[in-house]
């Protein structure tokens, strides 16, 4: 049999692999980029907040916040994997907001992103319906210090008010988190209204 084919056959076999491995990050072990993860529901904001984040991510340590994020204004939430290059953020924005009004404050914070960073490159936007909410979100790619990131901003209402979530990773490393993973992440986000009651 000629070698080539052979390869060809190894090649889609993993191919297949790699995909059924990615498939599904509430439901075991997660292949992305040659590494794996763990997804696992996570409480945020005193329990009104879950989401499917990997297990291994911990709370950025203060002195790498205080670098990424330069602003005072910075995420209350930064979860990141050991060397901070891929983080999940979740801020909440004291600015009232409901379910119609997402594809506004999606189109104001795209415009606010464009004129902090004229060279960022935008890729796509939308809004998804995720536990009977709206989620507006937009993707795009910033330059860093000495690397290109990829970036997900991504907006809900929560408690009344603005929740604003980012994900980021390096700009190498976003086709398969972008083709497979970012927006199950999303789709995982579930607002507890009974703790969101009681808060209020």
């Amino acid at each position: 049999m000629d070698e080539r084919v052979d390869e060809k056959i190894l090649d889609f076999i993993n191919e297949a692999e790699e995909k059924e491995l990615r498939k599904d990050i509430t439901n075991g072990l997660v292949k992305i980029n040659n590494k794996f993860y763990e997804f696992e529901e996570t409480e945020f904001f005193d329990g009104a907040l879950k989401i499917y984040i990997p297990n291994t991510f911990e709370d950025m340590s203060e002195e790498s916040r205080k670098f990424k994020y330069p602003s005072e204004n910075r995420p209350e939430i930064i979860k990141c994997n050991e060397d901070g290059s891929i983080a999940i953020t979740l801020k909440i924005i004291d600015s009232p907001l409901d379910d119609d009004h997402i594809e506004e404050i999606k189109g104001i914070m795209k415009l606010i992103t464009q004129r902090l960073n004229p060279a960022n490159i935008y890729f796509d936007e939308g809004i998804i319906e995720v536990d009977k909410k709206n989620i507006g979100y937009f993707d795009y790619k910033s330059s860093a210090i000495d690397d290109f990131l990829y970036n997900v901003m991504f907006f809900l209402e929560f408690q009344g008010k603005t929740l604003m979530g980012t994900f980021s990773c390096g700009y190498s490393e976003y086709k398969q988190w972008k083709d497979d993973i970012v927006f199950q992440i999303l789709k995982t986000i579930k607002i507890n209204k009974e703790v969101c009651s009681e808060n209020n």
